[in-house]
């Protein structure tokens, strides 16, 4: 599961606001900000926005941590 910090961090690092995110994961802002704000929340939901948020990217290291994955891609163009 992620933190409500690493939620924080991880939307920071891809510059995007709560409804951004919210509408990416196909929630409602509110839910994002409870969660933020160290709510308890679904598992499922939690599922949902840790999966939108590694497909952009980041990766979730121990409880307290994100970074982004370096790209495996090496192809040019």
């Amino acid at each position: 599961m992620i933190t409500s910090v690493q939620l924080r961090m991880a939307r920071a690092a891809l510059q995007w606001g709560v409804r951004e995110l919210a509408e990416k994961a196909e929630l409602n802002p509110n839910t994002v900000t409870r969660i933020e704000n160290g709510r308890a929340a679904l598992s499922e939901t939690l599922m949902i926005l840790r999966r939108v948020l590694e497909d952009e990217g980041v990766e979730f290291i121990g409880t307290d941590g994100v970074r982004f994955r370096h790209s495996t891609d090496t192809t040019t163009t």
